[in-house]
């Protein structure tokens, strides 16, 4: 049951990347280990310059394939899973990275296959 379009994905990316620069703040993270705030803030300028240069209808200047962009989402969601072990985090900075990882994993994961025409 894959239903998350390349069009429903593409409105989801630019929330998701000013809210990953401006959760850290909000929620103050960075309590158990600083790095849980610059990890989120520099991941959300990254996810911000990806979506511009994404190959889809938001993107700006569309040089990136969709497809690329989907994997460096993965790629996110298991260094998020991951970083909370690596680094130590605890408390709100573990579940934050742990609740994004997830999110977006399921994102990718639930991804519809474009039809080709």
């Amino acid at each position: 049951m894959k239903f998350i379009t390349k069009r429903i994905h593409a409105f989801l990316d630019y929330p998701v990347a000013i809210a990953l620069i401006i959760l850290p703040f909000l929620l103050g993270l960075g309590s158990s280990h600083p790095l849980a705030l610059q990890l989120s803030v520099a991941t959300g300028i990254a996810a911000f310059m990806l979506t511009l240069l994404t190959d889809h209808h938001l993107g700006a200047f569309r040089v990136i394939p969709y497809k690329y962009h989907l994997i460096v989402d993965f790629s996110v969601a298991i260094i998020f899973i991951l970083a909370p072990f690596i680094f130590s985090f605890q408390g709100i900075d573990m579940y934050y990275y742990w609740i994004n990882g997830a999110a977006v994993l399921s994102v990718v994961s639930l991804h519809k296959p474009e039809q080709v025409v």
